[in-house]
């Protein structure tokens, strides 16, 4: 079963939510790119608490039957990359999101609310 990047964002900014990341944006990405629909960008406080977000996103998207394509970043958890084709999530620790300041990056890209509805 294969969901949809809808239905992929909403799972994962909800498993973000609920283990309390910050700032959680949204980037509607598919006029610019064909990398991807979707980038989730959201931060944690510590390595510990961007691990336990990046695990929980994993968690309930593998329960959802979307296991990652890939995962880089995890050890050192300053920046975290999950991708799952159609969507890529980004974890942050505040000083790196800042630093790189995807939003800026991306600043075309249209922010969606959450849950998606498209």
């Amino acid at each position: 079963m294969s969901l949809s990047p809808q239905a992929i964002t909403n799972i994962a900014v909800q498993a973000a939510k609920d283990k309390k990341a910050s700032n959680i944006t949204v980037l509607d990405i598919r006029e610019l790119t064909v990398i991807a629909d979707y980038f989730i960008i959201c931060s944690g406080f510590s390595s510990t608490q961007v691990q336990a977000v990046v695990e929980n996103i994993q968690e309930k998207l593998k329960e959802a039957g979307m296991p990652a394509l890939r995962r880089e970043g995890f050890r050192e958890a300053k920046w975290v990359l999950l991708d799952y084709g159609d969507v890529i999530v980004h974890v942050f620790q505040e000083a790196e999101r800042q630093f790189y300041n995807l939003e800026r990056l991306w600043g075309d890209a249209p922010v969606v609310g959450v849950p998606v509805n498209i």
